[in-house]
């Protein structure tokens, strides 16, 4: 109940403040988002296989975005900056679809 209030308040405060992203993390931005939903579709697994830890889910989340930025980031570095990007969001995308798939068996049984 406390993540769904915690949602609510976090779409009203971005619809009332209307915030910007800088122009230097727009491109880390959607990949960002990629890896902070591979996190918390795996914690609705977890939660529903009845092994969600909070503290892993924490460290889970922020790891993600902060691995995924950092690999973008060398890529950028390296000049291979979109290659990388396509290759994190096809990974975390693969990632996403299983844990998806395993919530909908767990949910339909089927």
């Amino acid at each position: 109940m406390i993540a769904v209030l915690a949602l609510i308040a976090g779409v009203a405060l971005g619809i009332v403040f209307d915030p910007t992203v800088p122009v230097v993390l727009q491109p880390y931005l959607p990949i960002a988002v990629v890896a902070a939903l591979d996190a918390v579709f795996g914690g609705v697994r977890a939660r529903l296989d009845g092994i969600f830890d909070d503290k892993q889910f924490v460290v889970s989340f922020i790891s993600n975005v902060l691995v995924a930025a950092l690999i973008v980031y060398l890529g950028d570095q390296l000049g291979v900056g979109t290659q990388l990007s396509t290759g994190v969001v096809v990974v975390l995308g693969v990632r996403i679809f299983g844990n998806v798939a395993a919530i909908r068996r767990h949910l339909f049984r089927a």
